[in-house]
């Protein structure tokens, strides 16, 4: 597998976690049983396909675990500014330099 269709992979991955989580947390602030219902149902089967995508490729995901906690950091805090409408703090975006940090170190030390 090249490292673009994993990255992509792992980019896919992230996205379906963090809108899995998002629909979850829409679910349980919604005010018709009906809504709250159909967004569980909803996070669970995106959450499924995070699990299905990140576990179905043949490889050691432990030496990409550097990658996608970066992808998984960046794409969370996307949802949380345009969809939750909160926006980062000075906190989450130092923390979240060190976030991208140790990504590259664990990355770069897992691809010598």
């Amino acid at each position: 597998m090249s490292l673009r269709v994993a990255l992509g992979i792992l980019f896919l991955a992230a996205v379906l976690e963090a809108g899995g989580d998002a629909l979850v947390r829409s679910g349980l602030h919604a005010q018709s049983l009906v809504t709250r219902v159909l967004l569980f149902v909803a996070g669970a089967a995106v959450l499924f396909g995070y699990g299905y995508v990140v576990n179905s490729p043949p490889w050691d995901f432990g030496r990409l675990l550097g990658i996608y906690v970066v992808f998984f950091f960046v794409v969370a805090q996307l949802i949380g500014w345009m969809i939750f409408h909160q926006r980062p703090s000075g906190a989450i975006w130092l923390g979240g330099a060190f976030i991208v940090a140790g990504g590259a170190i664990i990355s770069y030390s897992s691809l010598r």
